[in-house]
């Protein structure tokens, strides 16, 4: 099949960086900061979706596919002693930290290149804030490769509102149906739907299984780093 797609609006964490391996420590740091106490921080990451004693986050958890202000809220709902504003600000300090340090998922900065020299647009949605993306992109080395970045608090709305896709297209003056969305969370895949994206495409780098995303994907990768191939194939 011939897709027509000319442009790649890929989610950042479990798609360009691997998620356990970024965000387990970083949500540790969080949720002790928040608590106060190791007991309070397990009781705060067991009810939003991380395991304290393996660090897995589940699929479509609030730590798996949230924002840092619904993590606020929800950490403050569960009984901890902060103002929301002040408890945002601070979590987000903390998790543009862990950025400076992630790794890119193996292939991934290859993938970017063959992708950016076969012309196609490259922007990153991520729910996380639009500083913390820029940190990983440039401790990565992959600021130059993206035209297009967003975040939750960047004014586009947050995952999964159409409003991100929806940027990205205007600001490289495609339509969304020249777009494909890439992510590894249900919340990606409901995104591109709604904002009407040529293509919606599932990875299994991240906190999802292959059962959860085929249902609202076109395709479901191994990994990002597969993609050029795939779309090559798709044009044919």
């Amino acid at each position: 099949m011939k897709t027509g797609i000319q442009a790649i609006l890929f989610d950042k964490d479990g798609t360009l960086l691997d998620f356990d391996a970024t965000w387990t420590p970083a949500y540790r740091s969080a949720a002790l900061f928040a608590a106060g106490s190791d007991t309070l921080a397990d009781r705060l990451l067991s009810a939003t979706g991380m395991d304290p004693v393996t660090g897995k986050s589940a699929a479509g958890s609030l730590l798996a596919a949230g924002n840092t202000r619904e993590i606020a809220e929800a950490w403050i709902d569960l009984g901890c002693a902060h103002r929301l504003e002040q408890l945002t600000l601070q979590l987000d300090r903390i998790f543009i930290s862990a950025m400076r340090e992630a790794v890119p998922i193996a292939g991934v900065p290859e993938m970017l290149e063959r992708l950016e020299k076969l012309g196609f647009g490259l922007g990153v949605a991520s729910s996380d804030s639009e500083p913390s993306i820029r940190a990983f992109l440039e401790g990565a080395g992959l600021t130059a490769r993206f035209s297009f970045v967003t975040g939750y608090d960047t004014g586009f709305g947050p995952k999964p509102e159409p409003g991100m896709v929806l940027g990205f297209a205007e600001a490289i003056a495609l339509d969304p149906a020249r777009i494909a969305v890439i992510g590894d969370n249900t919340h990606d895949l409901e995104m591109a739907r709604a904002a009407g994206a040529g293509m919606a495409i599932g990875v299994l780098t991240g906190t999802s299984r292959k059962q959860d995303l085929e249902a609202l994907s076109d395709t479901v990768l191994e990994s990002a780093a597969d993609l050029p191939d795939y779309l090559a194939h798709a044009n044919r």
